[in-house]
């Protein structure tokens, strides 16, 4: 299989990923993930990332497979389904874009998922994937304004537990004790892991969309809060927009984006909100969302009106698309074969009659 690089992206480090104690730089975290390949696939090399902005530490995976090069979530997050026994490698690069060199540490530690957020341990605590996860070098040398390479590997026991584990590479400075007190600066950007293990292939992803509810902010500023359900064996990440149409004077608005950020448990629920234009009338208006993780995607359509404060009650959303599409694609399906059948009926008819004489004058 043949990698492509991925795009260069900056990203702000989120809160409860990394735990900061003060600043040993000036905080640009960039971040650029790609997704990782199958044990099996073949990694070729990419030409060197485009210059960035001073002043920061970065991190990247340096490969993402030609499989997952339309994924957006695979070009943000290594994700993986590995079966017990496999082995893994993967190169990633740390940046430094300071005028000084750096002493950086690379290493893996847990993650978990919990009300909606992706939630980086503090430090270098373990778990499952990080007890099979080791980077090589784990201490680097980063000149400034240089690169280093390193390489991750995981390594899944042959007696490994099916499941999906969550982690992150952490690229990390620190700082010599300040004035002798003890107290030590600390800055880390890094890359989320989603591991999956088992036999065959990885299980589905799917989520609903259960209802939506107009609200207002306490600044009076309006809202959709779509009530979203993890109803598959991957987790997610949550992304999309919000059309409104037929509305007052048949107005129509959008579309507007989705805040990011919220991630999926299996089997979670969890809000996704969408903050809209202030001078919006109070409708009703027909609501249409979108929304994605990955190449998954799900649309939902409701009536909602705003209420002139607070939040109206929860109004149970509509699948759009992929109800009406299911049954046109069965019909398809059935036409097909009932021309084959025919075709095929015709040919035999005419394979019984034999060759058709000509007379002969």
């Amino acid at each position: 299989m043949r990698c492509l690089p991925s795009p260069r992206r900056r990203v702000a480090t989120r809160p409860g990923v990394s735990r900061l104690v003060g600043c040993v730089l000036v905080a640009v975290a960039l971040v650029s993930v790609i997704g990782s390949a199958g044990p099996t696939a073949a990694v070729a090399a990419t030409p060197p990332p485009p210059t960035v902005a001073t002043g920061g530490l970065g991190l990247r995976l340096v490969d993402v497979p030609v499989s997952e090069r339309d994924d957006p979530r695979a070009q943000e997050y290594i994700i993986d389904h590995l079966a017990p026994g496999a082995v893994i490698h993967r190169r990633i690069e740390v940046s430094n874009t300071t005028g000084a060199g750096l002493k950086v540490a690379v290493y893996a530690a847990a993650a978990t998922i919990a009300k909606g957020s992706f939630l980086g341990s503090a430090g270098h605590t373990p778990n499952d994937l990080t007890s099979w996860s080791a980077v090589s070098p784990s201490t680097t040398e980063v000149a400034a304004r240089g690169t280093q390479m390193a390489i991750v590997t995981i390594s899944v026991p042959s007696d490994a537990a099916p499941g999906e584990r969550y982690g992150v590479v952490w690229a990390e400075v620190r700082s010599a004790p300040v004035g002798g007190g003890g107290v030590v600066q600390v800055s880390r950007v890094g890359i989320r892991l989603y591991l999956s293990v088992g036999p065959g292939g990885p299980p589905a992803a799917n989520f609903t969309i259960a209802s939506l509810t107009a609200e207002r902010a306490p600044d009076g500023q309006p809202m959709v809060v779509a009530d979203v359900r993890n109803t598959g064996g991957r987790a997610l990440d949550m992304s999309g927009s919000l059309d409104l149409l037929a509305g007052p004077g048949g107005l129509r608005a959008g579309p507007f984006p989705a805040t990011l950020g919220v991630t999926l448990a299996i089997g979670d629920s969890e809000p996704v909100s969408i903050t809209l234009d202030r001078q919006l009338p109070a409708g009703p208006w027909d609501a249409r969302v979108t929304l994605r993780s990955g190449l998954l995607q799900r649309s939902a359509r409701a009536s909602l009106t705003f209420p002139a404060a607070g939040a109206a009650l929860p109004v149970r959303a509509a699948s759009v698309g992929s109800g009406a599409l299911y049954p046109a694609l069965v019909v398809v399906a059935l036409l097909l074969v009932a021309m084959a059948v025919l075709v095929e009926a015709i040919r035999r008819r005419r394979s019984r009659r034999g060759p058709v004489s000509t007379p002969v004058s």
